[in-house]
C-alpha cells in the first residue's frame, strides 16, 4: 500500500544504481513468504525517484514498453542536443521562461516545432501501446508548448463500470506533494522566517542528528534519516487497515527508532521522513495547519483552484478509481478511498490536469519565489539515478525539470522543458509496475521519444527480481516520487 520504497542512495562523487524520486510508496517490508518490497520516490510516496518514490524506468533486457522510434523533433530544437544534464557543480537549471536554452543551460536555436497531425498520430500510437502492454486502466496526457497542445485521455477511469477516462478528473498525485511542501518552506525562507541552513532541531525536537541536519538537507534528500515508509511495523499497520489515520508524529516515530543511514550531507537517500519534517516546520512557523498554509501561500498564488491537501480519505468528485497491488498478499485492489494521511506532507495531495499544467511551469520557473531562492532550489545534487539530479524538492531528468509521484492506485509525472517552454503531464490510475518499471515513466519516455528525442525522460527500472527503484519514489516518484534520483508519497 505504501509507496514502494527502495532506498536510493548516491554519494556526491558517484552514482549508484537506479533510484527514482517521486514515490511515496511505503517501503513494503513484507514477511518472508510475501512478495518483495516495492521500491518506493518520491515518490510508496514516490516521485522522481518514483520507485523510491513514484516512478520507474525500464529494466535492462526487457522490451521497451511503449517505446516509439524517434522522429523529427517536435519539441527539442535539435535531436542531437545534449541530454546529459548539468554537471554536479552547475548552478543554473532554470533558464528564463522566455529565453529558450538547451538542457545544459546553453543557448538554443529554434523554439518548439508545432504538434503536426503526423506527430499527434505518433503520440496516440505511443500512448496506446504503453496502455495496452502495461495493462494500465486509464491515463490522461497533456503536452503543452507555445505552438500547440496535445490533451487526451485513454482507457477507463473505472474498470468495473467501464467508464471512459476523461481529462477533467481529480487524481491523487503522490510525491508531487513534495514539490508543494518544499515550495511552502521556500516561501517562508523568502519571508525571512527560516533559513535553509537552519538545523531541524531548531524547530522540531527529538530528531536524530537534529542539531546538524539542515532544512536544505531535508529538502534535497541528503539528511541520512531513515524513511518511515521502510519500517516493517508501519507497513504492517498500513496494510492491515488502509483506512487508518496516521499523525505526523506517529510517522516520525517509525523513522526515529532506526539509526541514521549516514552523516548529514554525505549521500543522497530519498526519504519521506524528510518532507514530513518540513511539513512540521511549516506548521510551526506558518502558525496554521499545513493544508491551510499551502492553500494561502502556494495554491492560491499559483491559481490552482482544484488542488487540495486532504486531511481524510475524502476525494473530490469527479475522480478516477485507482488500482494497486500494494496489498499484503499482492492481489490487485481498488485503493481509491484509502486514507492518504500516511503520506501527509510527502504525498497526500489531490489535483487535476489543468492545475498540474500550471504548476509544471510555476515550479520550474520559480514564479512564487525570489530569483535567489529559485536558484538555490535548482542547485543540482547528484542522485542515484543516471542523468538525474535532485534539487530542493525537484529533480532534473534529461533536461526536464519537475517531479513524479506515486501512491497506491495512482501515478503522475509533472515536468517542464525550459528549452522548449513545454510542459508534460501524465496522470494514471494505477501504480502497478510493468517488468520492473513504473508505468508513469513508460508513458513519459514513449511521449518524449516522439516529441523531444534530444530530451527523453527516463528513469531506470528496478533490478531484476525487484520492484521499481526509488527515485525516490515519485515518489515513490513515485515517484512518486520518488534524482539523480521521487514518491515519497
Amino acid at each position: 500500500m505504501p509507496n514502494r520504497v527502495t532506498t536510493a542512495r548516491a554519494t556526491t562523487p558517484s552514482r549508484p544504481a537506479a533510484v527514482r524520486p517521486g514515490t511515496t510508496r511505503a517501503a513494503t517490508a513484507r514477511p518472508a513468504a510475501a512478495r518483495p518490497a516495492p521500491a518506493a520516490v518520491a515518490l510508496a510516496l514516490a516521485g522522481l525517484l518514483a520507485s523510491a518514490g513514484c516512478s520507474g524506468g525500464s529494466s535492462a533486457g526487457s522490451p521497451a514498453a511503449g517505446a516509439v522510434t524517434a522522429v523529427p523533433a517536435a519539441l527539442s530544437p535539435s535531436a542531437s542536443a545534449s541530454a546529459s544534464g548539468p554537471s554536479a557543480s552547475a548552478t543554473l537549471l532554470s533558464p528564463s521562461p522566455t529565453t529558450p536554452t538547451t538542457s545544459s543551460g546553453g543557448s538554443a536555436g529554434p523554439t518548439a516545432l508545432p504538434l503536426t497531425p503526423d506527430v499527434t498520430a505518433r503520440l496516440d500510437t505511443a500512448v496506446q501501446r504503453v496502455l495496452t502492454e502495461a495493462s494500465v486502466p486509464g491515463v490522461i496526457v497533456n503536452l503543452s508548448t507555445p505552438q500547440g497542445e496535445y490533451l487526451k485521455a485513454f482507457g477507463v477511469s473505472d474498470k468495473v463500470a467501464g467508464t471512459a477516462m476523461v481529462t477533467g478528473l481529480n487524481m491523487r498525485i503522490g510525491s508531487e506533494t513534495k514539490t508543494f511542501t518544499v515550495t511552502g518552506l521556500l516561501r517562508l525562507v523568502d519571508q525571512g522566517k527560516a533559513g535553509l541552513d537552519d538545523p531541524i532541531g531548531k524547530y522540531v525536537p527529538g530528531v536524530p542528528n537534529g542539531d546538524t541536519i539542515t532544512l536544505r538537507q531535508l529538502s534535497d534528500m541528503r539528511s541520512g534519516l531513515f524513511s518511515y515508509t521502510q519500517d516493517e511495523d508501519f507497513v504492517t499497520a498500513l496494510q492491515a487497515d488502509p483506512q487508518r489515520s496516521f499523525t505526523p508524529d506517529q510517522l516520525l516515530a517509525y523513522a526515529f527508532k532506526h539509526p541514521v543511514n549516514f552523516a548529514p550531507g554525505a549521500e543522497f537517500d530519498y526519504s519521506n521522513t524528510n518532507t514530513v519534517l518540513i511539513g512540521k516546520v511549516i506548521e510551526k512557523l506558518g502558525g496554521q495547519p499545513l493544508g491551510e498554509f499551502l492553500k494561502k501561500e502556494v495554491f492560491d498564488p499559483a491559481d490552482l483552484g482544484r488542488t487540495v491537501f486532504p486531511t481524510t480519505n475524502a476525494f473530490p468528485q469527479p475522480h478516477a478509481q485507482g488500482y494497486t497491488d500494494q496489498t499484503a498478499d499482492g492481489t490487485i485492489a481498488d485503493a481509491t478511498d484509502w486514507n492518504p494521511s500516511w503520506g501527509w506532507a510527502a504525498g497526500a495531495m489531490i489535483s487535476d490536469q489543468a492545475d498540474m499544467k500550471k504548476w509544471a511551469k510555476v515550479l520550474a520557473t520559480g514564479t512564487l519565489l525570489t530569483p535567489q531562492t529559485q536558484a538555490q532550489r535548482l542547485q543540482p545534487q547528484p542522485s542515484a539515478v543516471p542523468d538525474t539530479w535532485y534539487g530542493l524538492g525537484v529533480f532534473y531528468n534529461h533536461g526536464w525539470i519537475g517531479h513524479n509521484g506515486s501512491l497506491p492506485g495512482y501515478q503522475t509525472v509533472v515536468v517542464y522543458l525550459p528549452s522548449a517552454q513545454a510542459s508534460l503531464l501524465v496522470l494514471l490510475n494505477t501504480d502497478i509496475s510493468y517488468k520492473g518499471s513504473a508505468p508513469s515513466t513508460l508513458f513519459a519516455k514513449a511521449i518524449t521519444e516522439v516529441v523531444s528525442p534530444g530530451n527523453v525522460y527516463d528513469l531506470p527500472a528496478a533490478p531484476a527480481g525487484g520492484d521499481e527503484p526509488s527515485a525516490t519514489a515519485d515518489a515513490s516518484v513515485s515517484t512518486s516520487v520518488t534524482p539523480p534520483v521521487p514518491s515519497a508519497a
